[in-house]
């Protein structure tokens, strides 16, 4: 084999070898898919569970919720238990749409991530103030019973609204 050939399949192994993906660079991608299926899942989320708000099932279901926080236990004598689901699930649309016009709109997503991380932080105080969120039967705290297992969710949640708003306020701040 001459020098020229030699050189000419060394170059060869070299450019094969560049144009592999390196781990750091499928770490990459998977990241980026990563965060665009926590903002999707987020979306859905509410969306989903919003919609759910418009079903008697559903504002059954939030009652013991709503009537034993004292941020909320004012809206049943004003809106009703179902006046309250419903304007639950038009916020949680709402904040779920938002979310997902991150492609169109940082600005945007990045006020419904900060909605959303609000939503959830709410949420997360019915473990304080509703009754039968611990299972008291075993022992109570840090057992948690059928209300708080419907709750202890939205720690994932806020954690997912809350690095969703740095990357839209990211992007905003790009310009994307």
């Amino acid at each position: 084999m001459s020098t020229t050939d030699r050189t000419a399949q060394l170059a060869d192994i070299q450019v094969t070898k560049r144009a592999e993906p390196s781990l750091a660079d499928w770490g990459v991608r998977i990241e980026a898919l990563g965060g665009r299926l926590l903002r999707a899942g987020l979306a859905l989320t509410l969306l989903w569970i919003g919609g759910m708000k418009f079903t008697g099932l559903e504002a059954q279901a939030i009652r013991p919720f709503i009537e034993n926080s004292p941020l909320f236990a004012w809206t049943y004598p004003v809106l009703g238990f179902q006046g309250m689901s419903n304007l639950l699930g038009i916020t949680e649309i709402a904040i779920g749409l938002a979310i997902l016009s991150r492609p169109w709109s940082a600005r945007i997503a990045a006020a419904g991530s900060l909605l959303g991380a609000l939503t959830f932080l709410s949420t997360l105080s019915f473990l304080i103030t509703t009754p039968g969120v611990w299972a008291d039967d075993i022992g109570g705290f840090p057992a948690i019973g059928a209300l708080g297992q419907f709750l202890i969710k939205d720690v994932a949640l806020l954690a997912i609204s809350v690095w969703s708003l740095g990357e839209a306020l990211r992007a905003a701040r790009r310009g994307a």
